[in-house]
C-alpha cells in the first residue's frame, strides 16, 4: 500500500493512515506520506473502529475513505456511511463483494454470467452441483484471490471440495467456462473509464493455485485492440456502467471461450493484487499509483499509456521444503535476456520457504518485459522451465 499513500501525498492530499500496527512499525516510505496516523486493536473490530474514527473526524475533516483490500471493503463502506461522505456504501459494495448478488445484478442487465447456485453445506452443495452439471466450480460467496476455489469434474472432486470449504461456509457453484482468463481492469473518476489494462493468466489460476510445480504467469498485454480481447473489454465497461462503478480502481477478471464468446467471472472495486499494479508501470513506463491518486483526487487522470511492453510476472515454487538451499538457471537467464529482465524478487538462500498456497508470491518472482507478445512469453516460459529454487 506504500505506493498508493505516496501517490495520494503527491496530489496533494492530507493522507490519515488508518491500521492495526504501531506508527514505528510502519515503512519510513508509509510514514513520510501520512499527515497522521490512527492506530486501533483490531480492524475487524467493526464497532471501536467506527468509534475511534468518529472521535478522529470531530476534530480532523475527513473527505474520502480509501480501502484496496478486499478483506475491508465493507468496513470501508461503514465508515463512508458513518462520515456520510462519498464513494461505494454497503449496499453497492455488496455488489463487488458477494459473488451471487454481482452475477444477478449483471444477469438482470442480460450480460453472460456463468450458471450458479449459492450454497452452505454438504447437503446443499452437492443440491446446487446436481443442479449445474459437472463440469463445475466451487469457491467462497465473499473472498479475493482463489482461496478455496475448487475445479470439480467428477464425484471424488466435488467431496474433496465440500471437505475444504466446510459445513458453514457459502459457497458460488457455477457452471465452469472452458477457455483463457483475462483481467479487465481499470480506473475511473465520476464514472467514467480512465484507463483500460488487459492481463492474460497462463494458466487459470484454478489450475495454477492447486498444482505446485506450476509456475504461474501474469501477462500485461500490450495491444488491447487484438481481435480476441475485443468482447472482453465491451463486456467489462458495460459491467462497470451496471453495477454505478464511480472512482478508483476496479479488478475484473472475464473468460474467452474457444468459440470467442466472453463470459464474466468476477470484479472487485479495489486494484489487483500478485503484483499486476506493477506490471501496469512496466508496460507503460508511467506512474499508475499516481494515476489513481489524480483519479480519486481530482477526477482526472494525467498518466500517458504509452503501452510499450508487454510484462510478464513469473511466481516461482521452491522444489522441496525447510529453507531455500539452492537458486538455479538465473545466471543462465540474466545472460540470454539481460535487459528484459526487469524484477528480480527471489527469496535469499537461508529463508524459510512460503506456504505455496497461502501466497501467490509463493517464494519469489520475476518480471520480465519485451514489445513482442511472443517474445515475452519465450522468456516467461524460459523463466518458468529454467530457474529452479529447491529447499530442505
Amino acid at each position: 500500500m506504500a505506493d498508493f499513500t505516496r501517490g495520494l501525498a503527491q496530489c496533494g492530499a492530507r493522507v490519515i493512515g488508518l491500521g492495526e500496527h504501531p506508527v514505528n512499525s510502519l515503512s519510513w516510505t508509509v510514514k513520510q506520506s501520512l499527515a497522521d496516523y490512527l492506530c486501533v486493536p483490531s480492524l475487524v473490530d467493526t464497532d471501536s473502529v467506527l468509534a475511534a474514527v468518529r472521535q478522529k473526524a470531530a476534530h480532523t475533516p475527513i473527505d474520502r475513505v480509501e480501502c484496496l483490500w478486499e478483506p475491508f471493503m465493507t468496513l470501508a463502506a461503514q465508515l463512508r456511511e458513518m462520515l456520510d461522505i462519498g464513494g461505494m456504501h454497503t449496499a453497492q459494495t455488496e455488489l463487488f463483494r458477494d459473488k451471487k448478488k454481482m452475477k444477478d445484478a449483471l444477469d438482470a442487465a442480460g450480460l453472460r454470467t456463468p450458471r450458479n447456485s449459492t450454497a452452505t453445506g454438504t447437503d446443499a452443495i452437492r443440491a446446487a452441483a446436481e443442479l449445474i452439471g459437472l463440469p463445475l466450480v466451487i469457491k467462497p460467496i465473499a473472498g479475493a484471490g482463489s482461496a478455496h476455489t475448487h475445479e470439480v469434474r467428477d464425484q471424488a472432486g466435488l467431496e474433496a471440495a465440500i471437505e475444504d470449504v466446510g459445513e458453514h461456509r457459502e459457497v458460488s457453484v457455477e457452471e465452469y467456462i472452458e477457455g483463457e482468463e483475462y483481467t479487465f481492469d481499470t480506473v475511473c473518476a465520476n464514472g467514467r473509464i480512465l484507463y483500460e489494462n488487459i492481463a492474460w493468466y497462463r494458466p487459470k489460476p484454478i489450475i495454477g493455485r492447486n498444482v505446485e510445480w506450476i509456475s504461474m504467469q501474469t501477462v500485461n498485454l500490450r495491444n488491447l485492440d487484438r481481435p480476441e480481447l475485443m468482447a472482453g473489454r465491451e463486456l467489462g465497461r458495460r459491467v462497470i456502467e451496471t453495477l454505478g462503478f464511480r472512482t478508483g480502481f476496479t479488478h475484473m477478471e472475464w473468460f474467452s471461450t474457444p468459440s470467442g464468446e466472453a463470459v464474466f467471472g468476477e470484479i472487485g472495486g479495489r486494484p489487483p493484487g500478485g503484483r499486476s499494479v506493477d506490471l501496469m508501470n512496466f508496460s507503460n513506463d508511467f506512474d499508475i499509483y499516481k494515476g489513481w491518486a489524480q483519479a480519486v483526487t481530482r477526477g482526472e487522470f494525467n498518466q500517458v499509456a504509452h503501452r510499450r511492453y508487454n510484462a510478464a510476472a513469473i511466481f516461482k515454487r521452491a522444489r522441496g521444503q525447510g529453507h531455500i538451499c539452492a537458486i538455479h538457471g538465473l545466471d543462465s537467464l540474466r545472460h540470454r535476456y539481460g535487459e528484459h529482465i526487469v524484477v528480480e524478487d527471489l527469496l535469499p538462500i537461508g529463508a524459510p520457504r512460503r506456504n505455496w498456497r497461502q501466497t501467490l508470491l509463493s517464494d519469489g518472482y520475476l518480471v520480465v518485459r519485451h514489445p513482442d507478445l511472443a517474445r515475452t512469453l519465450e522468456i516467461a516460459d524460459a523463466v518458468g522451465t529454467d530457474l529452479q529454487i529447491d529447499a530442505r
